[in-house]
């Protein structure tokens, strides 16, 4: 006899238990509105996941101000610029004398742990290790989701609003008709080779390299653990590297005349980090809406990702909020355009960091030069600059 699938009824069912999906609970949850979240992943497989993590001032203080723990304020380095380096020599950029504005280096695993904690605290319902299986009547006054946890328990939440939060590889993003979305996405003939490594910092701000190597990006964790990056073939494979080989090819992307040099320890993590940008359009389908990578990836260069995600959860969230004071939907209904509308100016700019900064694949001596002709023309102009960091350090949220 097959079992009983249990039948769980809430306001806003949420798929997907990752930053997102935890900060619109979140938020959810301290207005009275009930939710229950649904992640694939267990919690301890999230929190190990190690992810590099820029954010803006907006998103800390959503952190901070909706009274989740205050880790990123003590453990989070704030950060006042970057540091552009071409032809070796390096051209700092001021954030608080160009925007009067920061950028706050706090890992994403230490945001979920943050936000996990706090669901914990006031007594959220979020089920981690559930897989979800399937969507219905999402054209419904009461769009439903089927799930099996760790047990092999079934159950079918019955909501009034679904959210997609379930990352890169959505399941609900899947499941809208083919009549009703289009695609726009660019995939970039480079990845990232990361690591991790027991280090100092090399330099007190964050150095985006272009060389003719190709780019790199010397970063920060901690006073004593630091995350680098460099541009390399979406099909390399880590095994070949050795640490010294690794050291040697960062040291080589960023040495100049001013012998600038890296400072080195253990390496403990590698991978390749293959990127894309993407974006679904719309971000509903009845009553079903996407936030974060869910709907939209960008190119890492441009520091956007989870901050987009937050912007998303910050206009989802006034929508909700707005319905179920006064059973208006038409905030609802906004949601996806006023949403895309900060997702493009995050593609332009994510973009265009990504296409200044990298070498081409085909060793394209005009766009190599073409690039360099850009990052002197940023560098040398206030306007230019006052772009940049504008544009990094995030636009108002909507």
């Amino acid at each position: 006899m097959a079992t009983a699938r249990t039948i769980l009824k809430t306001q806003v069912g949420i798929v997907g238990g990752g930053p997102a999906g935890l900060m619109l609970s979140h938020l959810l949850a301290k207005t009275g509105i009930e939710n229950i979240v649904v992640e694939a992943r267990d919690h301890e497989t999230i929190r190990n996941t190690h992810r590099a993590g820029i954010l803006e001032s907006q998103a800390v203080k959503m952190l901070v101000d909706s009274g989740v723990e205050g880790r990123v304020l003590t453990h989070g380095d704030k950060h006042a610029g970057i540091d552009l380096r071409f032809n070796g020599e390096s051209h700092p950029l001021d954030f608080r004398d160009l925007v009067d504005a920061t950028v706050t280096l706090y890992a994403q695993n230490e945001v979920f742990v943050d936000l996990a904690a706090a669901r914990k605290r006031d007594a959220g319902d979020v089920r981690y290790s559930s897989e979800v299986t399937e969507l219905l009547d999402l054209e419904t006054d009461t769009p439903k989701f089927r799930f099996t946890d760790e047990t092999g328990a079934e159950f079918e939440v019955h909501c009034d609003v679904l959210v997609g939060a379930d990352g890169s590889r959505s399941f609900c993003r899947r499941q809208m008709p083919d009549t009703n979305r289009k695609d726009f996405k660019v995939e970039y003939p480079f990845a990232w080779f990361g690591i991790l490594t027991e280090a100092p910092k090399s330099a007190p701000e964050l150095i985006y390299a272009n060389s003719p190597h190709g780019f790199a990006l010397i970063s920060q964790r901690s006073e004593t653990v630091q995350r680098m990056y460099f541009q390399c073939d979406p099909n390399e494979n880590v095994d070949d590297w050795s640490q010294d080989r690794i050291w040697n090819e960062l040291q080589r992307r960023v040495d100049g005349p001013d012998g600038f040099t890296l400072k080195t320890g253990n390496i403990f993590d590698k991978t390749v980090l293959k990127f894309r940008s993407f974006v679904r359009e719309p971000l509903s389908h009845g009553r079903m809406f996407l936030i974060g990578d869910a709907g939209h990836t960008v190119p890492p260069t441009g520091a956007k990702g989870l901050n987009l995600a937050f912007a998303d959860v910050k206009v989802l969230f006034e929508a909700l909020d707005s319905y179920y004071s006064t059973q208006n939907e038409s905030l609802l209904h906004g949601y996806s355009d006023k949403a895309l509308k900060r997702v493009w100016k995050a593609q332009n700019f994510s973009y265009w960091m990504t296409s200044m900064l990298h070498t081409p694949v085909d060793a394209d001596p005009f766009m190599a030069k073409r690039a360099l002709g850009e990052l002197d023309t940023v560098t040398s102009s206030r306007y230019g600059q006052q772009y940049l960091a504008e544009s990094y350090t995030g636009w108002p949220h909507a």
